[in-house]
């Protein structure tokens, strides 16, 4: 991964806890590294294939003397996260702020907070069997994608499915969507507990309005009872790799090493689901 680095830029702000803090502007120096590819800029001389940084800097100066933070931390993970979503080119950032004067000791030179944040890939399965499911579906998605921090990048057809547990229940719609979040695979999973949340309010049914689950999550293989990524049944549910083999049809599984459209042809091929 190729990388800019922004050394230092100075900007005089009034932030902190206390309230000599606040009362007069304090010199910070914020340092960025910037990761992204640059061989395209790097063979056509084409600014749009790379980053303005007088413009990112005019942008990061803005962003830091409008708002009011309390911690180095806060402002760290501000700016890490406004500059990840302004710049759709960019994989990674590490924002490092030094604040220069603070309440100190004497032999204690400045203070300095660096935050590293970026991109992940993850796979969501949706689900719904009550209601207007398509509807749903698409409810969800909506709220998936109205954060800063998750976005949709691709999403397959839906498809009807029976019942797995009970056949006598109506059928299900499902589908899969491929997502870049900044979130760690729990805050991930949070989110898509409160995007449940929002559409089963002031609904008392028990079937199910909506599903949302984690299926990959770049290539991590965790441990945790609660957090298990891959989902553990994915290769078992044809109502879940038919709509994941639409949108990614050679990703790779991490632990059976298998593309995810010849995991489906298997499944295919034994005519039945594993349950």
């Amino acid at each position: 991964m190729d990388t800019i680095f922004i050394k230092d830029l100075a900007i005089c702000a009034k932030h902190g806890l206390y309230s000599e803090e606040r009362e007069e502007k304090q010199k910070f120096l914020i340092s960025l590294e910037l990761y992204l590819r640059l061989i395209n800029a790097g063979e056509t001389g084409d600014l749009k294939k790379s980053i303005d940084y007088v413009e990112l800097c005019k942008k990061v100066e803005e962003k830091f003397t409008t708002n009011f933070y309390n911690l180095l931390e806060e402002a760290g993970e501000d700016l890490a996260e406004f500059i990840l979503s302004e710049y759709d080119i960019l994989n990674k950032v590490r924002v490092s702020i030094k604040k220069l004067h603070t309440l100190r000791p004497k032999n204690f030179k400045y203070a300095e907070v660096s935050v590293v944040r970026q991109w992940h890939r993850a796979y969501i399965a949706l689900g719904s069997n009550v209601g207007n499911k398509e509807e749903n579906l698409e409810k969800a998605i909506e709220f998936i994608n109205s954060k800063y921090h998750t976005k949709i990048k691709k999403k397959s057809n839906f498809i009807i499915t029976e019942a797995i547990i009970d056949r006598k229940t109506e059928e299900f719609l499902n589908g899969a969507c491929e997502i870049k979040t900044l979130l760690s695979p729990r805050e991930l999973i949070n989110h898509l507990r409160d995007c449940e949340a929002k559409i089963k309010e002031n609904k008392s049914d028990s079937k199910t309005i909506i599903d949302l689950d984690v299926l990959l999550y770049d290539d991590i293989v965790t441990n945790d009872e609660d957090i298990i990524i891959p989902h553990p049944r994915l290769e078992e549910r044809d109502f879940v790799l038919t709509p994941l083999s639409e949108i990614a049809p050679y990703y790779v599984h991490p632990l059976s090493k298998k593309r995810i459209v010849d995991l489906r042809n298997e499944l295919k091929k034994k005519n039945k689901q594993l349950f």
